[in-house]
């Protein structure tokens, strides 16, 4: 059966788009208990976009930690708990930040609705009421985050998405003005998010025509802002990026990930690893699956002096490997993708080991 996916309800792209979220929110502020929820990425607690933040007397504004991890089930269950606790149900949550805090928001909209904790519901469409309404205004460019209909979650026992149409914002408030503040690295590693997930897309069981068109156009985006003759940080390669970052993650959305993502999860579960950084890592490793675009991937590094460390595997141990193994294992709809619906016959953990240990 051919996917029916639900895509942004509305979209606002442009330079000061960010100044248009007060009137956009207006006619949502009367729903449910009558106040809005910002969930805003802590770097920018004390700096002027905080005080941009179109918050009204009532509303909540929560600045969430992600630098040091990836969000988890227990972080959203933790929001959701004192949202509902303080002030009940909300008539929005608004996601200010990068692709984790894109999935923080898109998580909680649905927590404040569904009973228990947000590790029920990592799968697809395992959640049972619609969530409320809810808007991603995304500060950095590569995640997807912002139109996909999967919030990734890390929880005790697996990192896994809670994926449904529910899941997908109602709208995305798309300004390039706001990644002039991301730092070179974060702006390279999740760049390259995008660069691969239009790579994984075209390299497997699930690619089409659909997902060919988009990733296509996603991808030269991507050569024109980090290998063309104006390639680097600048506003011109920031409008370009926002927009391959869009167009990436709905390739994305009729296609798959495939075997970088399935090691990065395992790198993210168990040790913590960003997700940009973490697909990067697996990327540069992964030739069999890739071919040149690896080598045009590493290009990419060497234009902008990315220091990507190798050798990492020689500090972990035999468990910490097999238990990054056994993460990346069971993720089947990855490896179908990547190998085939038989891949089970063909792909063993003892060959994602081996993988592991060349990082």
């Amino acid at each position: 059966m051919h996917k029916n996916f639900k895509n942004i309800d509305k979209i606002v792209y442009g330079k000061g788009a960010f100044n248009q979220i007060d009137d956009i929110l207006a006619p949502k502020r009367d729903e449910n208990d009558k106040f809005m929820v910002f969930i805003v990425d802590k770097y920018f607690e004390g700096k002027k976009l905080a005080d941009r933040i179109p918050a009204h007397d009532g509303d909540m504004v929560f600045f969430e930690d992600i630098d040091q991890y990836e969000p988890t089930t227990d972080q959203v269950d933790r929001l959701r708990d004192q949202i509902l606790a303080e002030k009940g149900l909300p008539s929005g949550i608004i996601g200010i930040g990068g692709g984790s805090i894109m999935d923080i928001a898109k998580a909680l909209s649905l927590m404040v609705t569904n009973e228990g904790s947000s590790q029920l519901y990592q799968g697809l469409n395992l959640v049972k009421k619609a969530g409320i309404y809810h808007m991603g205004v995304p500060t950095v460019a590569g995640t997807g985050a912002e139109c996909s209909m999967t919030a990734v979650l890390t929880g005790p026992v697996k990192k896994l998405g809670l994926k449904c149409d529910w899941t997908v914002f109602n709208q995305a408030v798309l300004d390039p003005e706001l990644l002039a503040t991301v730092d070179t690295n974060q702006w390279f590693y999740t760049g390259m998010d995008c660069y691969i997930h239009c790579i994984e897309a075209e390299s497997g069981l699930y690619f089409n025509a659909y997902s060919k068109a988009y990733g296509d156009q996603a991808l030269a985006l991507c050569r024109e802002v980090y290998l063309g003759d104006n390639a680097g940080q600048n506003l011109e390669n920031d409008e370009k990026l926002m927009i391959a970052s869009l167009f990436g993650g709905l390739s994305l959305t009729y296609s798959e990930v495939g075997a970088c993502h399935a090691i990065s999860y395992g790198l993210s579960k168990i040790l913590g690893t960003r997700h940009g950084f973490a697909n990067c890592l697996a990327f540069y490793h992964l030739e069999e699956f890739y071919g040149d675009a690896v080598g045009e991937f590493k290009e990419m590094i060497k234009k902008h002096n990315v220091d990507l460390p190798q050798g990492l595997s020689k500090e972990w141990s035999e468990e910490t490997i097999d238990a990054m193994v056994e993460v990346s294992y069971n993720l089947p709809h990855m490896w179908n993708h990547a190998i085939g619906l038989d891949w089970e016959e063909k792909w063993t953990r003892e060959d994602i080991k081996k993988i592991f240990k060349r990082l």
